[in-house]
């Protein structure tokens, strides 16, 4: 689905929820996993594992409650929805969290949805290494972080992994970085033996301990939320911003403070560092290319059929079909990304957050 900046809520998750019923439930594309329900964005913007798990499975039901109220049951569609969870510095906190979130999706998919198939309580995630801890400072200690963050994502029984490169403080990932990047996830996989057996440290006091307490804490989120009314309301009254916020400087405050170290920022610093590995260089060509092409294409298109095209988008966000046909068609007529959304946002409009502080 096509979001765009300062998209208003309702009319997001009504547009999410049109593509997932496009897709799987009218099963146009049955096979496709239509949504990425992701809670590595929240958590690069500061919130804690607890917060992760509340806002991004409270976010899941909300689409879930929107399409049920359409006539669908869950089995219909749940079983193609998948998560982008995020792996943190704090190595076990992260593994238990990944079990938690195990146990929160099957719980809720049975107890709350009357799912009864098993695929639908399986719970299908990706695990990317977090952007945000890396550091700018000594970032070859970042490739030892990275490694150590993807074994906990692998340890907690995650179906896919994104490890990141040394360098993403400073730019994009050179070639050399991303096959560092590539070669810890295979180091993993082929030498550790991590790999080699489900849920291994399921047992450990420590381990089922911490899980137990991340969901009941996940779960007095779900709590808060639906007091608010839902997601939707919630985001509307900057709850979600709030938690963000006051997270994400409580957790600055630790480092100032240097309650919580950071190697290479506030402890174990190295003076007068001077950045030795290579940094990857865009070359203005590429935008040139990029500007030509959409040029060619507005200059040989049909402009009428365009035009009926996004009428027809428009006229779609004005009522309640499903609005993925005519964005396809509108696609196939060749309007471009910024067309359709232009379209779209002159039905919805733009929204705007008011201020949490």
């Amino acid at each position: 689905y096509i979001p765009y900046k300062n998209s208003p809520p309702n009319h997001l998750l009504r547009v999410a929820c049109d593509f997932i019923e496009w897709t799987v439930a009218q099963k146009n594309v049955p096979k496709w996993h239509p949504i990425n329900f992701t809670g590595y964005n929240y958590r690069e913007g500061g919130i804690d594992a607890v917060q992760e798990l509340g806002f991004v499975f409270a976010s899941a039901c909300s689409h879930i409650d929107n399409l049920i109220e359409r006539g669908w049951k869950a089995d219909d569609f749940v079983g193609r929805l998948a998560f982008n969870l995020a792996a943190h510095k704090d190595f076990f906190e992260e593994i238990a969290k990944y079990r938690a979130a195990r146990r929160i999706w099957a719980k809720r998919m049975k107890n709350i949805y009357n799912a009864k198939s098993e695929r639908s309580w399986k719970l299908r995630f990706h695990t990317q290494t977090a952007g945000c801890s890396l550091t700018a400072q000594q970032p070859e200690i970042n490739i030892a972080r990275t490694a150590f963050q993807a074994l906990s994502g692998v340890l907690g029984g995650t179906q896919s992994l994104h490890t990141n490169s040394m360098d993403e403080t400073l730019a994009l990932p050179s070639e050399k970085a991303a096959e560092i990047a590539l070669r810890t996830q295979q180091l993993i996989a082929y030498e550790t033996g991590a790999a080699n057996v489900i849920d291994p440290l399921g047992g450990s006091w420590y381990i089922e301990s911490l899980t137990n307490k991340l969901e009941d804490e996940a779960e007095l989120y779900f709590q808060q939320i639906d007091e608010l009314g839902g997601v939707i309301p919630a985001i509307e009254l900057g709850f979600f911003q709030r938690e963000i916020a006051n997270s994400a400087s409580e957790y600055q405050r630790l480092i100032d403070e240097k309650k919580r170290t950071v190697v290479g920022v506030n402890d174990f610093i190295k003076e007068d560092e001077k950045i030795e590995i290579p940094i990857l260089e865009i070359g203005k060509d590429a935008e040139e290319k990029q500007l030509k092409a959409i040029t060619d294409l507005r200059k040989n298109r049909n402009d009428d059929g365009v035009k009926i095209a996004l009428k027809e988008v428009r006229r779609a966000c004005k009522g309640k079909t499903n609005i993925m046909s005519p964005i396809i068609n509108a696609a196939k007529a060749y309007a471009t990304l910024g067309e359709i959304v232009d379209a779209m946002k002159d039905v919805f409009g733009e929204w705007q957050e008011s201020s949490i502080f």
